[in-house]
């Protein structure tokens, strides 16, 4: 039994998490995946809005620039990388000049601080490598760029040293109403509750509609990517956008947090939940556009391509709040951008919410602070040899293109919420992601993960249960085969 149970482990249910640990409750997350950070958050731009393009009086609009404000102090906090880099919202004709100026009246109404339109000469002067076509840009000094990873392990991280308990490989299979509040049956048991809150993503609609008669619709709108060399990081230094559309916010081009550079996300609505494959046609059309931002966009520096879907609810703003007909059901449904970037406040604002029906006293020992895993890669010359004479498994590395150690893994191992699969370890010390793309260092990261967690290397997966690399040995494979040849 347990007070509040959290559907999802996403930014948004990590969040909630977070300040639900903050009140004498006993808290419960269910995620049917093996790691946090595992669906939409997964797979998003990292951009930290300013709050310009949200229609003022939405719950966006005001999430949007309270998660703006709060996202500096918060990545101090929990030591995740954020970095408050500017963006630009492209104009490439006169004739839509009052949707720019629209846009800024906008921003100003939402309370977006230092707005303005600049003309060419200084756009050029910002940045050099922006196209032709550019006749001026609506600039939003207070947008920036995060790392969702980082950003949703962190939150985390922290939500399980104040006590909540998170329950990964468990999917929610139904919901029923009870004297108490509620049952939610999993793969693994029923739980019993007073609360649950709803961060599933792609799947609140279903949770919400198990109990409720007043239904909601969730489209998955798959979003595909293309990811740079950091040889190319800084081909743009702020967060260039286009006039928005009824897709969203259209294609953009952005440095990240780590170097790279970042193109995306194409919009497209889909039926199935699971959508995430890339298409030739969907890349075709993602660097097309994105060409248009830029002159000589270098496509040539491609290191991989992904997808992922947002929860786009059909009224188009964010559903948060207790379900009319439910009581004890708190939905955070409909969760698309700028998603990412409400988290922190989205969190706080639902979790007072959940204070108003479910009262409770706050904890005197809540642990606000976090400390990230050491980067090698980041770390100064002064700081490598410290790191080095505490442990010196730091001097081995593994993953070349991004210098990650073996030290950095087993922290990412045995910490809170430790990784477990090859995704997890790439997440959280970015060893897999850079120019080879794990080629590399797979097997050795395997070999890790199988002794620290005292398992066969046969049963380490890239992410779930399915995904793993190997089905046995070579020379198990070649005894059988040759006495299959007699």
């Amino acid at each position: 039994m347990t007070d509040i149970i959290v559907i999802g482990a996403g930014v948004t249910g990590c969040a909630v998490a977070r300040e639900l640990a903050r009140y004498d409750w006993k808290v419960t997350v269910l995620e049917r995946a093996s790691d946090v950070c595992e669906g939409t958050s997964k797979a998003n731009s990292g951009i930290v809005h300013a709050g310009f393009d949200a229609q003022p009086g939405t719950l966006k609009a005001k999430l949007n620039v309270e998660g703006n404000r709060m996202m500096g102090e918060l990545s101090r906090e929990l030591d995740f990388p954020f970095r408050n880099n500017g963006s630009l919202v492209l104009c490439f004709d006169e004739k839509d000049r009052p949707t720019l100026q629209r846009l800024l009246e906008q921003g100003k109404e939402n309370g977006v601080e230092g707005l303005r339109i600049i003309e060419r000469p200084e756009l050029k002067e910002l940045e050099p490598n922006i196209s032709d076509g550019a006749v001026a840009a609506l600039y939003a000094p207070t947008g920036g760029i995060v790392c969702p990873f980082g950003l949703t392990i962190a939150l985390a991280e922290n939500a399980a040293v104040n006590g909540v308990d998170f329950r990964l490989n468990t999917e929610v299979r139904e919901i029923e109403r009870t004297d108490f509040g509620y049952r939610v049956i999993t793969n693994g048991g029923a739980f019993e509750t007073r609360v649950v809150i709803n961060a599933a993503g792609v799947y609140a609609d279903r949770f919400h509609n198990m109990v409720s008669g007043k239904k909601i619709r969730i489209i998955p709108r798959k979003g595909e990517y293309c990811l740079m060399d950091k040889k190319v990081g800084g081909f743009v230094d702020r967060t260039l956008f286009q006039l928005p559309t009824i897709y969203g916010k259209g294609v953009l081009v952005t440095p990240t947090v780590h170097g790279n550079l970042l193109a995306g996300p194409t919009a497209v609505d889909v039926e199935d939940p699971e959508a995430l494959n890339t298409t030739r046609e969907g890349m075709e059309d993602l660097l097309k556009r994105a060409a248009l931002s830029v002159n000589g966009l270098p496509v040539r520096q491609v290191i991989t391509s992904f997808a992922g879907l947002r929860a786009h609810e059909e009224q188009g703003d964010f559903i948060i709040g207790q379900a009319e007909d439910a009581p004890g059901f708190f939905d955070a449904a409909g969760i698309e951008s700028p998603g990412l970037s409400c988290a922190p406040a989205l969190g706080r604002y639902l979790a007072q919410m959940v204070l108003q029906y479910l009262p409770a006293g706050e904890k005197k020992n809540f642990i606000a602070g976090r400390k990230g895993i050491p980067s090698m890669a980041l770390a100064d010359a002064e700081e490598r040899q410290r790191l080095i004479q505490e442990n010196p498994l730091y001097a081995n590395v593994v993953c070349r293109c991004e210098l990650v150690t073996e030290g950095e893994i087993l922290d990412a191992i045995h910490r809170p919420l430790g990784a477990t699969t090859l995704d997890g370890v790439k997440r959280r010390t970015r060893a897999g992601m850079g120019r080879c793309q794990a080629g590399f260092c797979s097997p050795k990261t395997v070999e890790i993960l199988a002794r620290e967690l005292v398992k066969d290397m046969a049963e380490i997966g890239k992410n779930d249960a399915g995904s793993e690399f190997l089905t046995g040995y070579n020379k198990d494979g070649i005894e059988v085969w040759e006495e299959v040849q007699g």
